[in-house]
């Protein structure tokens, strides 16, 4: 089968021709029709994941997939043949990831069904990014009528953050620079998204909005101790970049270290989300499978939304 690989860490990702996966117990094998570029994806391809996890060559990179179950592994019960699913490929080593043809997943953790109206290019983009977005919503907890900043609004995550919170009815300000940034984040969602340029002076435009400081924080970029510095007192941040408690030194305010979960509810509820068109799944390019490598170099030049890879 054809998928993206790599031969060695750190170097740059080709498309090869590699043997097709098998299903073992308790796995789906996947046709894929799709996946999607992420930030993890590149700390694979820069190296910086070396002696951190197990490296399996020639390595298959691509966590994010959506496509068809061709087949089931022993003891698989609730999936079979011909379903549609999406999901997040989870495995304790690298290298037999869903930028390829066909990838193996497991049947319990990281996949769900595709429900009618949602498509499946979209599907390839929401597992990962969608379950950091709606895990560090739900850990900071926005309430209605609280103001959370999103620094980081433009990403992936970031775009499905915004959605969120604002759909929790907080009122909500994200980062992003004047012109086409903050075009994309103020038509995420019809509620009123207040822009604040993070190339700027941040902490002035965000006290201009929050006097008091704001309630929440989402972490998916930017300086740490500067966003923990405009919360109010009793205030939360939840960041997907490793911030804890410990390293935060101001009085009264509570920190989530977010590692996304893809567990099957919160895969079901983020697809139940967008098929009922409340979350829009921000897809702003797309490549072909042979063109995986140049979605990786768009994904670094900072492409807003999400990247998708076709790869039937």
């Amino acid at each position: 089968m054809r998928a993206l690989t790599l031969n060695e860490v750190p170097s740059a990702p080709a498309v090869a021709e590699v043997d097709a996966p098998a299903p073992g117990a308790g796995e789906l094998l996947v046709k894929v029709a799709g996946s999607s570029v992420n930030g993890f994806d590149l700390s694979v391809t820069s190296g910086r994941l070396e002696g951190m996890m197990e490296h399996r060559f020639p390595l298959v990179l691509g966590m994010d997939f959506a496509g068809t179950v061709e087949a089931v592994g022993e003891g698989v019960e609730g999936f079979a043949a011909g379903d549609a699913v999406f999901g997040v490929a989870m495995k304790p080593f690298l290298g037999g990831g869903a930028l390829a043809e066909y990838v193996t997943v497991s049947a319990g953790f990281g996949v769900a069904r595709i429900p009618a109206g949602l498509d499946v290019k979209d599907a390839a983009a929401l597992g990962l990014a969608g379950t950091a977005a709606l895990n560090s919503v739900e850990a900071a907890a926005p309430q209605k009528g609280e103001t959370v900043l999103v620094s980081g609004a433009t990403g992936g995550v970031g775009a499905l953050a915004v959605q969120l919170a604002a759909a929790r009815g907080a009122r909500v300000i994200a980062t992003a620079r004047p012109g086409a940034e903050a075009d994309f984040v103020t038509g995420l969602t019809d509620a009123d998204v207040a822009v604040v340029d993070y190339t700027a002076d941040l902490d002035t435009q965000v006290r201009a909005l929050a006097p008091e400081g704001v309630d929440a924080v989402l972490h998916l970029a930017g300086d740490a101790g500067q966003l923990v510095g405009l919360l109010r007192e009793g205030g939360r941040i939840a960041s997907t970049l490793g911030l804890t408690q410990e390293a935060v030194e101001t009085e009264g305010v509570t920190v989530h270290s977010i590692m996304a979960s893809p567990d099957p509810a919160t895969l079901a509820s983020l697809a139940d989300k967008a098929a009922a068109g409340e979350l829009r799944i921000p897809v702003t390019a797309t490549f072909p499978l042979e063109q995986a490598a140049d979605a990786f170099d768009a994904f670094r030049a900072g492409t807003l939304g999400k990247i998708t890879v076709t790869c039937a």
